[in-house]
């Protein structure tokens, strides 16, 4: 049986078929501003889905780094984190496709992302919170559950100390997002013959 963290990528699977999800809407509400505060039925499923797979990943990705440490909820994920992988908070997500960029853990330092809040807020009210199942929170959570599954199968392993070799990562993450990417620095250059 072969382990996640090898040829089995399993959350990386999870995070494209989830994309395909957010890449149908698409096709019924445009990514623009104006309509980021759109909110509907297929928002609060790509939110539920991506935040609860963030919860999964992250507490996976804190178990790998500091074994000991509780990780209970978000609060724990975010201190160990934050100490062991300091570029989270400023990683941008981009959708090129719709000239946006999205930084999905920048308000994380004092306070809950605003799409996890929103999550949870329509998660245990939805008759109260509904209208926060927009697609701006959608589109954060993607980029946010991008994120930590990024971390989670960096290359060379976290355990590993050595700082995390973006171009690397991304080459043993396969099939590649078609919706969400990374900058420009985060992948090797593609020879054009």
């Amino acid at each position: 049986m072969a382990s996640d963290s090898a040829a089995n990528k399993v959350h990386w699977n999870y995070f494209l078929a989830l994309e395909k999800d957010l890449e149908l809407a698409a096709r019924y509400v445009e990514f623009a501003e104006p309509n980021m505060a759109t909110y509907s039925i297929e928002f609060a499923h790509l939110l539920f889905a991506a935040a609860s797979e963030v919860d999964v990943v992250a507490k996976l990705l804190c178990r790998q780094l500091a074994a000991e440490a509780p990780r209970q909820n978000i609060c724990h994920y975010r201190n160990i984190l934050s100490d062991h992988l300091p570029d989270l908070l400023t990683t941008k997500v981009l959708v090129p496709r719709y000239a946006l960029t999205l930084t999905p853990w920048e308000n994380w330092i004092n306070e809950h992302p605003p799409w996890w809040r929103s999550y949870n807020n329509v998660k245990h009210e939805r008759d109260a919170h509904f209208p926060e199942a927009t697609l701006k929170n959608s589109l954060n959570a993607m980029a946010g559950l991008m994120t930590m599954v990024f971390y989670h199968y960096s290359h060379p392993g976290l355990q590993s100390g050595q700082p995390v070799d973006k171009k690397e990562t991304n080459r043993h993450l396969l099939p590649e997002a078609s919706l969400l990417c990374f900058p420009e620095n985060y992948y090797f250059d593609h020879l054009i013959v």
